[in-house]
């Protein structure tokens, strides 16, 4: 790591915005997002659902990392991991007194971007995307058990995964052992839109349709408002997070 984070060395003007929703039916929102713009740090985490405590370990897991960001911007993808991890045995340890038996967990996806260069890093099956010059292009990979044997099938072997247990998570913020954490760096572009979401967004509306509605030069906020609105109209199942970056020029 090097010292603390110093945005001005950045050379991209951005515009960004978040909102999240509670859905039409859950009865608390256990999702949290970052949009730091300071630290040019955003991104979503979503408590895992079917574990007590989703909402506080969401909440930790941005908190953690905000301030460790900000304290020692890390300089490179090692950097970045550890930082993630350091977050994880915090919300681990949490997890030991909220519940013992279970623990707690929470997705991260989350991006730093520092002159023209965007890190992600992602743990879960939140996700993030970028639209470039009309085309939606999925950057990270959901950690789940169905996609997990959809790779294993890739290998030849024989996989059958239980309807119910498709969506399972693999890994997640919070687990008693290190995570594995993907990183992925983008050079940015002007013109560039990336989209952080939770799964309360993606398991609703598809590719083609986020695809349509980033299109336009929509103001970020008002962009995130219609997909947050047309995803509780198509029955909004969970809660529903979003961070939109927009990529205004370079310098």
């Amino acid at each position: 790591m090097v010292g603390k984070s110093d945005p001005s060395a950045s050379v991209m003007k951005l515009t960004s915005a978040a909102l999240t929703d509670i859905g039409r039916v859950r009865r608390q929102n256990e999702d949290r997002f970052l949009k730091n713009d300071d630290l040019r740090l955003f991104g979503v985490a979503d408590g895992v659902g079917g574990l007590p405590g989703g909402a506080e370990a969401a909440k930790l897991t941005v908190e953690t990392l905000q301030a460790a960001i900000a304290d020692k911007f890390p300089a490179n993808d090692t950097a970045l991991i550890r930082v993630v991890r350091e977050v994880n045995n915090r919300v681990a340890e949490l997890g030991q007194l909220l519940s013992p038996g279970l623990g707690i967990g929470t997705t991260l996806t989350v991006g730093l971007i520092h002159q023209d260069i965007l890190r992600i890093a992602h743990v879960g099956d939140s996700r993030c995307y970028l639209w470039r010059e009309g085309t939606l292009h999925q950057v990270t990979e959901d950690h789940s058990v169905e996609n997990e044997a959809r790779a294993r099938r890739a290998r030849g072997e024989i996989v059958d995964v239980p309807m119910q247990h498709r969506n399972a998570l693999t890994r997640c913020i919070g687990q008693p052992y290190d995570p594995e954490v993907d990183v992925v760096t983008i050079p940015l572009q002007a013109g560039d839109r990336i989209l952080f979401a939770s799964d309360g967004i993606t398991r609703v509306l598809d590719d083609p349709q986020l695809a349509v509605m980033l299109a336009p030069p929509t103001p970020p906020q008002r962009c995130l408002e219609e997909i947050v609105h047309l995803t509780n109209d198509e029955g909004g199942p969970d809660n529903a997070t979003a961070v939109l970056i927009v990529v205004d020029e370079l310098d």
